[in-house]
């Protein structure tokens, strides 16, 4: 056995994207205990940054110590009790993952389906909405990763909240890549991962939860069935003010990494990340229709950060992704689910989302698929 030395990728597939440079630095600073007073300001820090990042003034805002799967279940194990019936939007695998929560979580699914790689339709929410007029929790993915689909928040917020109901919406590819404003569209509760268009490392979940959705968790009938994951008592640590209530080691070097990761979006701005996905996407769709490839999602819902294209007609999925892997050290993702072998997943995501990848992966798939 000897030191573990990963070759050097460039990572544009579905998450994780390349990490800038100066994360992987804040990664390597000396670690200190996770009660420490000057640990404890940076985790203010960590909160303010992430209010920024999700437009936000919610005091719940914080990152769980645990990759944005956990971000998903904190939502659903902490807002759904057994027998509250949830309307979960399913059009791709990370709606499916919904239903598995509010399953695990005792909770009735009343599921909404589109079609993979279109947009969640605010009719048929409407719709099951009308028809389920007890149900207490609208769940929808903002950014589909396994299709690269993007749906419209505001108007399926603005419906459930018509009808009475919370909305959980799951943002783990859209933070910090496309626009999303958790106040102003009226999200309950959100959820997201740092190893996307956060340019951080992999291993925690921003989460962030208003008023409406608190006051559903202080009024549970039955425990949160998670320990770690209650709210209640993880609160106790990420609260405010100097003095922390212990709940959990910390993941410390983890979390200079995303500090100095949300230093960086202040730094180039909410808006001009945005305006930086958009750019990029323009680019790499210019080189990717010249070479006859074809998009999976329509133009007006699609993610700029996260690209599904057809696979061309008589082409080895499997073997196109190895030699990109194996001979140009480029990553880019499978299809999942009823993509599986039909599609790609190219990512330009963070510190990913820059010209140079976007000709280095044009270059280098041109050249394998003119073998």
């Amino acid at each position: 056995m000897q030191s573990f030395n990963p070759p050097i990728r460039t990572l544009m597939g579905p998450g994780p994207s390349d990490v800038h440079p100066r994360i992987l630095s804040a990664m390597a600073r000396p670690t200190i205990g996770h009660l420490d007073p000057a640990f404890v300001g940076m985790m203010d820090e960590v909160k303010s940054l992430l209010q920024y990042a999700f437009q936000t003034q919610n005091q719940m805002t914080m990152p769980v110590s645990a990759p944005g799967s956990a971000g998903m279940e904190t939502c659903f194990a902490n807002l759904v009790e057994p027998g509250d019936k949830v309307i979960v939007c399913i059009n791709g695998v990370f709606g499916m993952r919904m239903k598995e929560n509010v399953e695990r979580t005792g909770g009735v699914c009343v599921e909404v389906h589109d079609a993979w790689g279109t947009a969640v339709s605010p009719e048929k929410v409407e719709a099951a909405l009308q028809a389920n007029p007890d149900a207490k929790i609208v769940a929808f993915v903002h950014a589909e990763t396994s299709t690269g689909a993007c749906s419209d928040v505001k108007a399926i917020c603005d419906i459930a909240h018509q009808h009475n109901c919370l909305t959980i919406v799951d943002a783990v590819t859209s933070l910090g890549g496309v626009e999303l404003r958790v106040d102003d569209w009226g999200v309950d509760a959100i959820y997201s991962g740092t190893q996307k268009c956060l340019s951080c490392t992999p291993g925690l979940s921003p989460v962030s939860f208003n008023e409406r959705a608190l006051e559903k968790v202080r009024n549970r009938k039955t425990k949160v069935q998670s320990w770690f994951l209650d709210l209640n008592l993880v609160m106790g640590y990420w609260g405010q003010g100097v003095k922390r209530a212990y709940h959990h080691t910390a993941p410390i070097n983890a979390l200079y990494a995303l500090h100095e990761s949300l230093v960086m979006l202040k730094e180039e701005g909410l808006e001009n990340s945005w305006a930086r996905h958009a750019a990029m996407h323009e680019k790499l769709k210019a080189g990717l229709e010249e070479m006859g490839i074809k998009f999976v999602v329509d133009e007006a819902v699609r993610l700029p950060q996260l690209n599904s294209v057809w696979i061309p007609e008589g082409v080895d999925d499997a073997a196109v992704r190895s030699e990109l892997l194996n001979t140009y050290n480029l990553e880019i993702g499978a299809g999942l689910g009823d993509f599986a072998g039909k599609v790609w997943r190219i990512g330009l995501m963070g510190f990913s989302a820059k010209e140079s990848n976007v000709l280095f992966c044009l270059s280098a798939l041109r050249k394998v698929l003119g073998k």
